[in-house]
């Protein structure tokens, strides 16, 4: 009798165990990234007191945060970031420096994305001519499509660039157009709009989310930031008026969102409509799919993240999450399906430059530092146009002229990067030989070599002091000097079965190698990060 009892209960704890280790082995059936742009790390913390339990909240009380997550490169622009994020990698790997950057060859300056092969879906003068063809790495929408042929990977954003960098070669990136706001995507995803898609356009729906008046979320009184712009019936006399800025931004269907909260209440209500309509993550085959919250950049650049525009943004963000929550768990039908929700942002920002009350930072003014290089070689070599562009914190020289003068291009960059660190505002500056040639093992100088792709840099990279930003009439604050105001950034898993706060220093790339060890892929070609322990509670 007690063998048998002995034997029943070896019986039952290894049914047990085999339960929990097949649970703790299964792969989610959608993986749900959310990129907040220029979100800072402690903004959840911050504005705890006006959060509801079951956006932010719950996401962070249910899942696993990481404290001191960080990008590991100098030029934290939201190119980089979000290369990094799809890619696993660093901007000197995948090579999504910037925007754009100037081609030595012909002196012109080359976008990321623009593609002259590519066209609109549908075609619109608002829409663009974009591909992700010059993106290096795949991403982690192009190995999960690799794998299982069935999965499907989209992206929705506000902005193209956003759109294509995080989903890469296969999949679906969605953006809207900027005459009517219709979603549109690029002829190297799709020849024609999904039916869905084109009745969602015709019924124009993004307008129905339009704020006629944009007026607090809550009391004034409640809010932490007391600088305002274009908020309006604030009933709160420490409020602080902020005069520089072009009020007339949202005075269009594009302009509504990019800078109004209204944005991000159309993005979320498109994505929400997309996974019912593509039925994601309702089969065996994972999928993925990439929000971008281009619009919460904008208003922390145009406002400053000491605004209260930026506070009342994430207030009415932290709702929209709340539904879209709510609204995607509910389509999961099938109790053993598991949706991992990532959230995060592709940088932070910067303080204000010229925060009410207190005394104006200094900004770097580009085209003054380019006539005075150029004045300085011209002083030296005879007059001549030596400067070719400035972009990503880059000085770009004109090699066509220095090779009809003779000149050797390394030495020249020497001489350069030597001059600029008389100019104030500038920490230092380096030639792009030294970062070719010298492996620089810490410090700001390693930070700045992880930001350098050798075709698509500059010929002097700049860092700049800590505080100073870009000289720019639109911007209040940037997000590109790379110091921790703008490396550091929120970063949640949701969904793991594991909840916890961690506060050790990790790395960006280390989050697509982490989603892939979850959907039981291969990371990432470029991606050499190891997937974040705490979120793999076994091999699969």
């Amino acid at each position: 009798m007690t063998q048998s009892f002995t034997r029943r209960v070896i019986t039952t704890l290894a049914t047990i165990i085999f339960a929990l280790t097949a649970a703790m082995a299964q792969k989610p059936q959608l993986v749900v990234n959310i990129i907040i742009g220029s979100m800072r790390s402690n903004d959840i913390e911050r504005y705890t007191s006006n959060l509801s339990d079951n956006g932010f909240k719950r996401l962070a009380n249910g899942g696993v945060v990481y404290n001191n997550a960080c990008y590991d490169y100098a030029l934290t622009s939201s190119a980089a970031g979000l290369a990094t994020l799809a890619t696993g990698t660093q901007p000197s790997i995948h090579g999504a420096i910037g925007e754009y950057w100037w081609n030595y060859t012909d002196e012109s300056r080359v976008s990321l994305i623009g593609d002259p092969k590519a066209c609109p879906v549908p075609f619109s003068t608002g829409a663009g001519s974009y591909s992700p063809h010059r993106l290096s790495c795949p991403t982690l929408g192009d190995m999960l499509t690799a794998a299982n042929p069935e999965s499907k990977s989209f992206t929705v954003a506000i902005d193209p660039l956003s759109a294509l960098l995080l989903t890469g070669h296969s999949g679906v990136a969605y953006w809207p157009e900027t005459n009517k706001t219709n979603w549109t995507t690029s002829s190297a995803y799709l020849h024609e709009l999904p039916l869905w898609v084109r009745n969602y356009n015709a019924n124009q729906t993004n307008s129905m989310y339009t704020l006629k008046r944009w007026t607090p979320l809550y009391a004034a009184s409640t809010y932490r930031n007391n600088e305002v712009a274009v908020i309006e019936d604030i009933k709160n006399k420490s409020t602080k008026l902020i005069s520089d800025v072009n009020l007339q931004l949202a005075n269009s269907p594009i302009g509504a969102m990019r800078y109004t909260p209204a944005g991000n209440t159309m993005l979320l209500e498109f994505a929400s409509m997309l996974i019912a309509q593509e039925r994601l993550g309702s089969d065996s085959a994972p999928d993925i799919l990439n929000i971008c919250l281009d619009t919460s950049r904008y208003i922390a650049s145009t406002y400053g993240p000491e605004s209260m525009e930026y506070e009342d943004m994430l207030y009415r963000l932290d709702k929209d999450i709340e539904e879209f929550l709510t609204f995607l768990y509910a389509q999961i039908k099938d109790p053993r399906h598991i949706v991992v929700v990532v959230v995060t942002s592709d940088h932070g920002t910067s303080p204000s430059y010229n925060p009410i009350g207190s005394t104006a930072r200094e900004r770097f003014n580009v085209r003054q530092m380019e006539v005075i290089v150029n004045a300085f070689l011209g002083a030296r070599y005879g007059s001549d146009h030596y400067v070719m562009g400035f972009a990503n914190n880059a000085l770009y020289l004109n090699h066509r002229i220095l090779l009809e003068k003779h000149l050797a291009i390394e030495a020249i960059r020497e001489e350069v990067a030597t001059f600029l660190l008389q100019m104030r505002g500038v920490a230092t500056a380096i030639s792009a030989s030294s970062l070719r040639n010298t492996s620089f093992a810490d410090g700001r100088s390693r930070l700045v070599q992880q930001s350098f792709y050798a075709t698509r840099s500059g010929d002097i990279l700049i860092d700049f002091m800590p505080g100073w930003i870009i000289e720019d009439s639109a911007v209040r604050s940037a997000s590109d000097a790379g110091y921790n105001y703008d490396r550091k950034v929120p970063l949640i898993i949701y969904g793991t079965g594991i909840a916890g706060s961690y506060s050790e220093e990790v790395s960006m790339v280390m989050v697509a190698p982490t989603i892939a060890r979850l959907l039981g892929i291969e990371q990432p070609w470029a991606s050499t990060a190891t997937p974040l322990k705490e979120c793999i509670t076994t091999k699969r």
